[in-house]
């Protein structure tokens, strides 16, 4: 069930591997994911296939991720490494990461080893790594996924996340020491957070935080995300909007689609074109391509680099 008051149950698990090549469209890339499942109950998230059903309930962390992390960049010493994503399927520092810390020393691994990283997060928690990040600002970034800054909404479609207000005072803290930071207004969900003024306060508040990157994009339907929409729309009162939902993606009830459905073209660039509009006007940069490029020299300057430091000394 997506929208619950219990807390979550939170388990140790040992992983075969951790590092995995993963393909968004045209873009090759490396992830790393320290835990299975997430506590932010996001009703939107992409990451709950059905070969994770108690994504939302129990939450695994990966206690010896940081150890097979670094016996992989040992088999691929002398080998040039594309930029590692931390995650592409659930929050690195969500809840759990402040009782295991093991997204701390996946990424005191990758620091040791040269290895440039970026990270998408909707936390606050990682204020609590501000230096280990500043200290490696030449090769990382961070993005943090915000959907909305009306806090009504948030608690309906988001309920286990930190207030919007709560993650920009985290930006904010990023920015002032030096670190490449982003948003990611993803996704935008229609009839929900695709409102002109509701994409504007949230470009707003980034330029008010001093951003120089924003991207985002329009929601992607799923048999298994569907429901969890459908059910947002009844709680606020837009039971009416169902019927678009069907018009602009495209399908009829039940969806079956296990692949993503996108929606109507024309919708995408109506609301795209409004997000865009929005940024150059402030002269903020749509998308983080150029954050990649300045992380991405080390794929072809820097191989693995073996160093004399270990993981144990972190653990």
């Amino acid at each position: 069930m997506w929208y619950s008051n219990k807390a979550p149950i939170i388990e140790r698990k040992y992983s075969k591997s951790i590092i995995h090549h993963f393909k968004i469209g045209s873009h090759l890339g490396l992830t790393i994911n320290p835990y299975q499942g997430c506590q932010h109950r996001c009703g939107y998230c992409y990451a709950t296939y059905k070969w994770s059903p108690n994504f939302y309930d129990k939450i695994y962390g990966k206690i010896n991720a940081a150890e097979i992390l670094e016996s992989e960049l040992n088999k691929w010493k002398n080998t040039s490494m594309l930029p590692v994503m931390i995650s592409s399927a659930t929050d690195a520092y969500q809840s759990a990461e402040a009782k295991f810390g093991i997204t701390k020393k996946c990424i005191q691994v990758l620091q040791q080893y040269h290895i440039p990283f970026y990270i998408f997060t909707k936390s606050s928690l990682i204020e609590r790594d501000l230096d280990l990040f500043s200290k490696y600002s030449d090769d990382c970034f961070i993005v943090w996924s915000i959907t909305t800054v009306d806090e009504k909404l948030r608690r309906i479609i988001e309920p286990g996340t930190p207030p919007a207000s709560r993650i920009f005072e985290t930006i904010n803290k990023f920015v002032e020491s030096g670190i490449k930071c982003c948003v990611n207004i993803d996704p935008i969900i229609p009839f929900i957070t695709d409102g002109e003024q509701q994409i504007r306060n949230i470009v707003n508040k980034c330029q008010q935080s001093g951003l120089g990157n924003i991207s985002g994009s329009v929601l992607r339907l799923r048999y298994d995300i569907w429901p969890r929409i459908r059910e947002v729309l009844e709680l606020i009162d837009l039971s009416w909007a169902i019927k678009e939902y069907e018009q602009i993606y495209g399908f009829q009830e039940p969806i079956l689609h296990e692949n993503n459905l996108t929606v109507d073209e024309r919708y995408a660039d109506k609301v795209m074109s409004s997000l865009k509009y929005e940024i150059f006007n402030r002269n903020i940069e749509f998308g983080f391509e150029k954050l990649m490029e300045q992380i991405s020299r080390m794929k072809q300057e820097c191989p693995v680099s073996l160093q004399q430091c270990r993981i144990s000394e972190f653990l």
